[in-house]
């Protein structure tokens, strides 16, 4: 399993997500499709980025009672993503019962990973509005174990917390971390970040990056440095 560096497209419309996809015209990025474009021109946009050739984490972060959940997994599955995702608060029971969901007839589906804590959570508001007061590297990790235990292939987390995760729960649990930025770029609202070269060597096997990459300058020269810092 290789490392990949995943765009995340969280555009309005179509016809931004198309305009900045035909700007790559040698390698095609794995894309991350979010709430925003999702809710904006539905599943045709999956549909239609993936018939470009795109692989495709589908970040919806589904948490609801268990068997709302499978039965949403199981339209979701129909798309031909290859990652989707929930949130591991909605408990054990809900996450199986999304691998059920997902999971098709003949026995294959997208790989399924769980949000642990957002990279715009830090201690103090995960204190203050969670009401959670264990430290926020000892919650991630029994989030994690806890997704892995439930038969999920791995979590999105801060990147610094990656190498804990696969200290804990094994080198081939996954981790997709956000809260990506250049050294010399903007953290905007992202509270926990890392670079993509620190994320490479503390284990991050995906990293998600969008406004560094989407909102530079030369997209596809951004695009390519991540690449270069992360996966080489």
């Amino acid at each position: 399993m290789g490392k990949d560096v995943i765009v995340a497209c969280d555009f309005s419309s179509g016809e931004q997500v198309f305009s900045f996809l035909d700007k790559f015209t040698s390698r095609k990025p794995f894309v991350k499709i979010g709430m925003e474009l999702f809710y904006a021109e539905g599943p045709a946009i999956v549909r239609a980025i993936k018939e470009r050739g795109h692989k495709i984490f589908l970040d919806l972060k589904l948490h609801d009672i268990p068997n709302t959940v499978k039965k949403a997994m199981k339209v979701l599955s129909n798309l031909d993503v290859d990652i989707c995702n929930l949130h591991a608060a909605g408990t054990t029971a809900m996450m199986q019962a999304a691998l059920e969901g997902l999971t098709r007839e003949d026995g294959s589906r997208p790989l399924l990973i769980a949000v642990t804590q957002l990279t715009s959570t830090d201690q103090e508001s995960m204190e203050r509005d969670l009401l959670i007061h264990e430290p926020i590297d000892q919650v991630v990790m029994h989030y994690a174990q806890t997704a892995k235990n439930a038969g999920l292939d791995g979590i999105v987390c801060s990147p610094l917390e990656a190498g804990k995760v696969h200290d804990s729960c094994g080198k081939d649990f996954l981790t997709v971390t956000p809260g990506v930025r250049f050294a010399d770029g903007e953290t905007g609202d992202q509270k926990r970040v890392m670079t993509p070269a620190q994320a490479k060597e503390i284990g991050s096997d995906y990293i998600v990056v969008g406004r560094p990459i989407t909102a530079a300058s030369d997209p596809v020269a951004a695009y390519e440095r991540c690449v270069s810092e992360f996966c080489d």
